[in-house]
């Protein structure tokens, strides 16, 4: 079998089913990044960037540090990892060369740092998930936005909105100056805390899932060192749908399973909806921030009342 190559990258298996359930094959992938590759780079141009693979046989994984036999033309950033301890060496996602020699190892998902390399102290969105509950569906996710929506308008901010490519939604607000980190966290939180109040029926901050109690909940933790699937990002799902921009007032007449590999091409056409779509940068609202900064970080929040419910359950059993 001859061999395939793009722009000097050797491709192979490409008419191999991508994952088993995908409904595509490696080739679908290799072609829709190459043809998404100048809107994708735009959002994840220079940021340390991880990739979640699935080979062949084994379960899907993601990927920080770039194995030893990357080629030398990938674009890289070193970043000292705290958790573990060593320094890691990422992709940078800065050309569609990258973009294929990435799909042709299987790498399905593009999950870009929060800030660039340059400057890794500097969150350049602020960032809202909203994740239904099981079963909930994404009408739950779409309504929930709205309350983010909300809830920024009332201190004058807005921003973009995406499908998250599985079954949620993710709003992202464009951010000017130079915002503390903890600061960018804490306005996260407030707007959060902001949406639940418009409709605690609907949404919840809850953390610890079985508090939850059926709401779409308010993700605020996409700060730090957290990552989130790219705008254009396929899924490793069924059908193998994409992250795609949305829309404020067409979010009601979509599914996320409209957007594929294989339609979000015919759809798109020569535009790049996201860019189009994002808002001017921001200044952060200090009355966020202040109020941020009094709501406890959840998952610090969560460990310790997982600990307490710990103990309380073995008490009551002795």
């Amino acid at each position: 079998m001859a061999k395939e190559e793009r722009d000097g990258v050797p491709l192979t298996n490409l008419d191999q089913e991508l994952f088993p359930g995908a409904g595509a094959t490696k080739r679908e992938l290799v072609d829709y990044l190459d043809v998404m590759a100048e809107r994708l780079v735009a959002v994840i141009r220079d940021r340390p960037l991880s990739v979640i693979r699935v080979l062949r046989g084994q379960e899907q994984f993601m990927q920080k540090n770039l194995p030893k036999y990357t080629p030398d033309w990938v674009p890289r950033t070193n970043v000292w990892a705290e958790a573990s301890h060593r320094e890691v060496t990422y992709a940078l996602g800065n050309d569609r060369r990258t973009l294929l020699w990435f799909g042709n190892q299987r790498a399905v998902e593009y999950h870009p740092a929060l800030a660039l390399a340059e400057t890794p102290h500097r969150q350049t969105h602020l960032i809202m998930d909203l994740d239904p509950p099981e079963g909930g569906g994404f009408r739950l996710a779409v309504r929930a936005a709205r309350l983010v929506r909300q809830a920024l308008a009332g201190v004058g901010m807005s921003g973009a909105v995406k499908t998250s490519g599985s079954k949620g939604v993710h709003v992202f607000v464009p951010l000017k100056g130079d915002p503390a980190p903890e600061d960018v966290a804490a306005a996260q939180r407030a707007v959060a805390a902001r949406a639940e109040r418009i409709d605690p029926e609907l949404a919840t901050t809850a953390f610890i899932r079985e508090d939850r109690h059926g709401k779409v909940f308010l993700d605020a933790t996409r700060a730090g060192g957290a990552t989130v699937a790219a705008a254009y990002s396929p899924r490793i799902r069924p059908g193998v749908p994409v992250s795609f921009p949305v829309a404020w007032d067409e979010l009601d007449d979509v599914t996320p399973a409209d957007f594929t590999i294989r339609s979000a091409l015919e759809i798109i056409g020569d535009e790049d909806p996201w860019a189009a779509a994002m808002p001017a940068a921001q200044e952060l609202d200090s009355g966020l921030i202040a109020e941020g900064h009094t709501i406890p970080v959840a998952r610090v929040q969560a460990m310790h009342e997982g600990k307490r419910r710990a103990k309380a359950k073995r008490d009551a059993e002795s």
